[in-house]
């Protein structure tokens, strides 16, 4: 199964979120239990969905699907060959355990995104140009900002909860 044909979106690595997002809606109403006779298909199906939506939802698993796509996708479990980049993210990962203020954690967000956007333009150019080895480390870098902006938002929530749990009412 492709995922890019179970939601009829085009494959490339920028697709509409909404239309992913009620394809995905439209497919789980579609298999729902309540509507089909084998309750077994009808999970089976809910689980490949729900698969296929959270792999194409996020920008670096979608990276990797393409890879996958196209038999490229080996390796993309390897660490990260690039020196500067590995500074650069340990001192990203410095910024985020040192900040104390949710405008930190936003001015880190909005830079990670930066780089997000960045490296996919990197990947659709060497995607195209099937230079697999410089796509799949762009991957890699792909997934480490993934991680990075859930850890923010895991920050973000700890923030919120201190900020909950010191409140006077």
């Amino acid at each position: 199964m492709n995922y890019y044909e179970l939601f009829n979106l085009p494959v490339e690595l920028d697709i509409d979120q909404a239309t992913l997002k009620a394809q995905s809606l439209k497919l789980q109403q579609q298999y729902h239990p309540d509507r089909v006779e084998d309750k077994n298909f009808a999970l089976i199906k809910s689980s490949e969905i729900n698969q296929a939506y959270n792999t194409l939802s996020q920008i670096d698993s979608r990276a990797g699907y393409l890879l996958k796509l196209v038999q490229q996708d080996q390796g993309l479990e390897q660490s990260i060959h690039d020196f500067d980049f590995l500074q650069s993210a340990l001192d990203l990962r410095e910024r985020l355990d040192d900040a104390q203020s949710a405008e930190q954690l936003s001015a880190l967000k909005q830079e990670i995104r930066q780089h997000i956007v960045d490296l996919s333009q990197d990947f659709k150019t060497q995607y195209h140009a099937k230079t697999w080895d410089a796509a799949q480390e762009t991957v890699r870098k792909l997934q480490f900002f993934q991680r990075v902006l859930n850890d923010i938002d895991k920050a973000e929530e700890r923030l919120l909860d201190d900020f909950d749990l010191n409140d006077d009412f």
